[in-house]
């Protein structure tokens, strides 16, 4: 007999509540001891049965015991005998008849103590009647009762419901397996399809315990079984699949279990502050985020496996227990495969002897629009045949030929693709895809595992080649629908993150993969150099377009000069677009959309234009006030007022803003009557993805510091700064901002409420010593070692500089007041926020404003990181 179901320890002979929570807490602390040594199945258990005798002792202590018109029921997976350490303990009270006072007091009373003892009871008091009925109407309920099991009680009570749950007039297998399907299909759409999130819930996301217990419940119902082993004798299981389903299990209750002890609560999500402890309990070592990622892979392909199973088995379900497969149209496709209504199915069980008809099987999903997917009896042909494959598909060159065609085919990154990562076959291809199934990112910007970041990366690009996606990507589909060989586009998304995790510069070793990929495939010189150079340069052109300034024509120049011409703009462009809106779902916005269309639009000027004779700055500004003057002229401002202002202004700001722009501040500066006080504007419409607030003020120490404190203070997120100081020393300056969601400020009161705590924030009314919020849960358990470097720039007299950090509340508040004290002037700011990690650019000066020093840039460096360490340590 093992350990576990050796704590023999008797329950006190009184009850006492203080002695009940000692030996609940006992008992705790025996099975923390036991996880590494017990197998997780023995634990489950035998935390049901702690728990059944504690329950039976005090419905004895209240009474209960001498009524013999009740039942106590374990329903749902306390009725199954499982219960994990913070699990929900579900009880039906079963009643002959409505309780009478004294009964209801006895009962109140039982369910009391189980409160005291901090116990997760859900409970609910119904006669036969009352819990068929409700059974009949919730699908829920009626699952529950599937799996009751009498603690103690009327004995014949417990009888007839199990009598009448068995009926077929309370839930017929069709309708009860229907509603089952429904329920999953809503619940994975919670989870937007996948598992492979931030901090998975590995009870309720695809491919989590709930599936497995979904396939039990069904079979329960159809087959009247008690355990998932019954379905080997009724041949919906393998042997092989029922251990392969028991070992997935296992590891998910291992989970559970660890996440349960370390939490101290009910949690089934693998939150960010569990993951290391949780990780280091099950056995993946103690040094932090490698181990996290060790046990996260192992989680990602363990629900991978319950996915393909949970599909399989349900398809087989639905042909026996909805009888569909009888009314289905077969269609011949080919010698090897056919089509079964919507699935397509192989024509016998040795069709993948031939190996090149696995990658010919999604050859057809992709030719054919009317499979929607495989056939259940082909998915167990796959997960057999894909055990059994030595070396890789891509050996094959008849596989080399049919993956080149679905590369090609119209229709290939459409369900094709999805269902080859799904099945494995993706992998089984390339070798490099097996390092990154279920690789996880630990970070706070990339919302998935590698694999399936690349797999919506593909469908992205798939969805510039559909016209109902013109207006989302207009731009994108216009140049797809021109590429000769958009194929060169989906290879490039395809080995862009292949590299991650195995150590150095995952762009440089995704190209050489790439190039091996051609030569072995027999790809052109040209199209080698085309995708490696793409998979290279992935990150080129976010990087350049959220931390550059792109207005500079010198930052557009290197830009265009490291691209080099504007087929490879075109391709770039496309899948830098799909890469980040393949990488959080929450942080994509019009802005950054804004700004890389923008460096698209001017490197591809720039090219036209000829790079030898890239566009003047001179030109620029003459041209911007050659368009804007007539504007403002027909607003009946004299020109000569309008010189005036301009003549005030230096020159950079009119390269800078765009005509409308430049005709907005003029009329508001020029109407603004009092030069004391502050001119707030705020864009009533978003200006390229997002909303522009214009500062017009004397400037004045530490002003920076202000502005950026009042837009914290109002929640919003800066993403751009302009910092201008005229000749007669007033500050224009611009910030773009978005709100938390990523969206504009719309609001007619937002925005005034805005502008409002600009103008008291510059007035000095507000104390900036305030308290800062604290860190959310999620950022606490990163970290990010400050660093301040200065770079290189293009104008002698300013210095620029790279600042990254934790991204804590209030830090460019906090970076403001540190340049006011270091005798520090702004010029311009680029905020970039990458997940946990804020990436901010500044382009600074000095008192005199000229670059800063050695010393000055020394001591500027010494003061920052000081600041940065404070926040993170806070």
């Amino acid at each position: 007999m093992s350990q576990v179901l050796s704590f023999n320890r008797p329950l006190p002979e009184r009850y006492s509540l203080d002695a009940y929570k000692k030996h609940f807490a006992e008992f705790q602390e025996f099975q923390a001891r036991a996880f590494h040594s017990q197998p997780i199945n023995a634990l489950v258990k035998a935390r049901a049965r702690f728990v059944d005798e504690v329950l039976l002792q005090l419905w004895q202590y209240c009474d209960l015991s001498k009524d013999k018109s009740i039942s106590l029921l374990a329903v749902g997976g306390y009725g199954r005998g499982e219960l994990h350490p913070y699990s929900d303990i579900d009880l039906l009270l079963l009643v002959e008849r409505r309780p009478d006072s004294q009964q209801q007091e006895a009962i109140a009373r039982f369910i009391t103590l189980l409160w005291d003892l901090r116990l997760e009871v859900g409970h609910s008091v119904r006669t036969l009647k009352e819990t068929l009925s409700l059974g009949k109407e919730d699908i829920t309920i009626a699952t529950n009762l599937l799996e009751m099991r009498l603690l103690t009680g009327n004995k014949t009570l417990f009888a007839e419901l199990q009598n009448a749950t068995m009926n077929e007039s309370f839930w017929n297998s069709q309708a009860f397996f229907q509603a089952k399907r429904h329920e999953q299909q809503q619940r994975h759409a919670q989870y937007h399809g996948t598992a492979y999130n931030l901090e998975p819930n590995l009870k309720a996301n695809p491919g989590g315990l709930r599936d497995i217990q979904t396939i039990g419940w069904v079979a329960k119902k159809h087959f009247n079984t008690r355990t998932m082993r019954e379905l080997v004798a009724y041949q919906y299981l393998t042997e092989d699949e029922y251990q392969e389903l028991m070992e997935c299990e296992a590891y998910l209750w291992q989970m559970r279990f660890a996440l349960h002890l370390d939490a101290g609560r009910n949690e089934n999500r693998i939150l960010f502050d569990y993951q290391p402890a949780a990780a280091e309990r099950l056995g993946f070592g103690a040094d932090g985020k490698a181990s996290v990622e060790r046990m996260m892979k192992r989680f990602f392909r363990t629900v991978q496996r319950v996915s393909e199973l949970n599909e399989m088995l349900l398809q087989y379900f639905e042909g026996s227990i909805l009888n569909s497969q009888q009314k289905l149209k077969i269609t011949q496709l080919d010698d090897y495969f056919e089509l079964h209504g919507h699935l397509i199915k192989a024509s016998d069980n040795a069709v993948f002897a031939k190996r090149d008809n696995l990658l010919r099987l999604f050859w057809h999903i992709a030719n054919n629009s009317n499979i929607t997917g495989v056939h259940s009896t082909t998915i167990r042909l796959i997960r057999q045949v894909r055990r059994r494959l030595m070396g890789d598909l891509q050996d094959y060159e008849a596989c080399r030929q049919l993956f080149l065609s679905l590369m090609r085919h119209p229709r290939g990154m459409d369900k094709a693709i999805t269902l080859m990562h799904r099945y494995g076959i993706l992998a089984a291809y390339l070798p490099q895809w097996r390092n990154i199934e279920g690789q996880m990112q630990f970070d706070l910007f990339h919302a998935y595992t590698v694999d399936e970041h690349t797999h919506r990366l593909l469908k992205n690009l798939y969805k510039y080649s559909l016209p109902e996606h013109d207006s989302e990507f207009p731009l994108c589909s216009d140049i797809v629908r021109k590429m000769e060989k958009p194929e060169l586009l989906y290879l490039a998304g395809i080995f862009h993150d292949i590299a991650k995790g195995r150590g150095g510069d995952h762009s440089e070793l995704g190209a050489m993969d790439a190039r091996e990929f051609a030569k072995l495939h027999k790809l052109s010189d040209f199209d080698s150099k085309l995708i490696a150079w793409l998979v290279d340069n992935h990150l080129l052109m976010s990087v350049t377009a959220q931390r550059r300034d792109i207005h500079d024509p010198q930052v557009v120049a290197e830009f265009a000069e490291k691209v080099r011409d504007e087929t490879r703009l075109n391709y770039l462009y496309c899948l830098t677009l799909a890469d980040i809106r393949a990488t959080n779902d929450n942080l994509w916005n019009d802005w950054k959309g804004s700004l890389l269309r923008e460096l698209f639009l001017a490197t591809q000027k720039a090219f036209r234009r000829g790079l030898e004779k890239p566009m003047d700055l001179r030109d620029l500004i003459r041209e911007n006030q050659a368009e804007a003057l007539p504007l403002l002229i027909k607003q009946s401002f004299i020109e000569s007022e309008i010189q005036q202002l301009w003549s005030r202004i230096k020159a950079d700001y009119f390269a800078r803003y765009s005509p409308k722009q430049i005709v907005w501040h003029t009329e508001h500066i020029l109407r603004h009557k009092d030069p004391n006080e502050p001119l707030v504007l705020v864009s009533k419409a978003p200006i390229k993805g997002g909303t522009q607030v214009f500062v017009y003020t004397r400037d004045q120490a530490g002003l920076f510091a202000r502005m950026v404190a009042a837009l914290d203070s109002k929640k919003v997120n800066i993403y751009d700064a302009q910092i201008m100081t005229n000749k007669d020393g007033f500050a224009m300056d611009t910030f773009v901002i978005l709100e938390q969601n990523g969206e504009a400020v719309t609001s007619p009161s937002r925005q005034q409420s805005i502008k409002k705590a600009l103008e008291q924030f510059i007035a000095g009314k507000p104390d900036l010593s305030r308290q800062k919020p604290r860190l959310s849960r999620q950022m606490r358990q990163f970290s990010v070692p400050p660093k301040v470097v200065f770079l290189p720039g293009n104008t002698k007299h300013r210095t620029m500089l790279e600042i990254a950090a934790l991204d804590t509340p209030g830090l460019l508040c906090d970076l403001g007041q540190v340049f006011q004290q270091c005798g520090v002037n702004i010029h311009a700011a680029k905020i970039t926020t990458i997940g946990e990690r804020a990436e901010d650019f500044f382009l600074i000066s000095n008192a005199a404003d000229d670059a800063l020093t050695a010393e000055q840039q020394s001591e500027l460096k010494r003061s920052l990181i000081a600041q940065l360490s404070q926040q993170t340590e806070g």
